[in-house]
Order: C-alpha cells, then structure tokens, then sequence
C-alpha cells in the first residue's frame, strides 16, 4: 500500500529547512562528510595542544593567551559573515568546524581547571 503524499504546509516547509540546517554539513558525498569531521577533530586538537603547549610561552599566561583566540576567533566569525552568501562552500564550512572544534576544546580546559 502506497502512503500519501505529505501536503505542504508552513509545518512542513519549517520542518525541512531545521532539517536541512541542522543535517546540512552532514549531507553530501563521503568527502565531503570526511572533510568536515576531520575539521571539527583537527579543531580540537589544536585547541587542546595550544592550551597545553602554548600557555607556557605566550607572553601574559593564559588571559592573554584566552584574549588572543577569542580575538582571532571572532574575526573569523565576522569576516564569514560579510563574504559569505546564503550557502557557504565547503572551506568555510571547513573554516567553522575548525573554529568549533578548538572553541570546544579551550572550553573543555576551562572546565578542566575549574576557571
């Protein structure tokens, strides 16, 4: 037995786009796929390693070290926001994973040391 088709309605149309935003980056050929979950692992591991390895050198200790990615980080966030249009490409989708993965991990540490 065949089912119906689904009606489209403002439901419906809401419930693909939430769909399609929050599945978007997994979507796609295995490469693609591949390509972003390295990205989000690559991101935090750098994020962990330039915790551990460069708080020791990075003149100032760890505030200045926090004060310097946040400031990296944000620009990203706001230099994506002008240059990109509605879809991004999958380097900026890269860029992001990036971007999440080491706000994560430097979170994590946060959470680690108790500060």
């Amino acid at each position: 037995m065949s089912r119906l088709p689904i009606q489209s309605t403002r439901f419906q149309r809401f419930s693909e786009r939430l769909t399609a935003v929050v599945l978007g980056n997994w979507l796609g050929n295995w490469r693609h796929r591949s390509s972003v979950l390295l990205a989000l692992l690559v991101g935090f591991y750098f994020g962990n390693n330039l915790t551990a390895f460069l708080l020791i050198s990075f003149p100032g200790g760890r505030p200045a070290l926090v004060l310097a990615l946040v400031v990296l980080l944000e620009l990203v966030v706001r230099l994506r926001g002008r240059l990109v249009s509605q879809t991004p490409g999958l380097a900026w989708v890269i860029t992001d994973n990036l971007r999440l993965g080491l706000v994560y991990a430097v979170v994590l540490e946060a959470f680690k040391l108790g500060s």
